[in-house]
């Protein structure tokens, strides 16, 4: 009787960050895709999903790989229309909303959940929020349990749960979150 070595154990892949480039897009929306359809994020798929990955005043993006494949995305902003969890920390804080940033569209390949993805996105948006002299905050639907585990384990702090008017047949209720001091 032979006894084989499996060799060493497989080793799991390494997931790393890097600012998004141009020619990311169209894999960033095939992955958003995925998670749209698996996940119901966004709750509206946009008309320009391309577009909708890179909203107004932005101040990055950035995209996580997995064994040499694009598998998640972050972007950070400055507060538009409609973000609220910008106002809810400039009232608590007595400063500024411009004070703010906004971390947002993120998403996590489902086959490449569980690597501490989207840890680590999130880190690499805050840092770079700081990095600005800014407080990052953000929002998240209610119902995406999911996400607002994610940003509690990592510290993240409910400011209040708010309900949007996103169109007039549309109420959502949203999470509104600001980072750790």
């Amino acid at each position: 009787m032979s006894s084989e070595n499996p060799g060493p154990a497989a080793e799991k892949p390494v997931p790393s960050v890097r600012r998004r480039v141009e020619g990311d897009i169209e894999t960033c929306v095939r992955v958003l895709d995925e998670v749209h359809r698996r996940d119901g994020y966004p709750v509206n798929w946009p008309d320009r999903p391309a577009d909708w990955l890179s909203p107004p005043a932005p101040l990055g993006a950035w995209v996580a790989e997995l064994a040499g494949r694009v598998v998640g995305h972050v972007g950070l902003s400055r507060a538009g229309d409609g973000d609220v969890a910008p106002g809810l920390w400039s009232e608590r804080n007595g400063a500024s909303s411009t004070q703010t940033a906004v971390v947002g569209r993120l998403f996590v390949a489902p086959q490449a959940r569980g690597y501490g993805i989207g840890a680590l996105l999130i880190g690499r948006a805050t840092d770079e929020a700081q990095h600005h002299g800014l407080h990052p905050v953000l929002d998240v639907v209610a119902s995406d349990a999911a996400a607002a585990a994610l940003y509690e384990r990592l510290g993240w702090k409910l400011m209040a749960t708010v309900d949007q008017h996103w169109s007039p047949s549309q109420r959502v209720t949203v999470r509104c979150y600001t980072a750790p001091a």
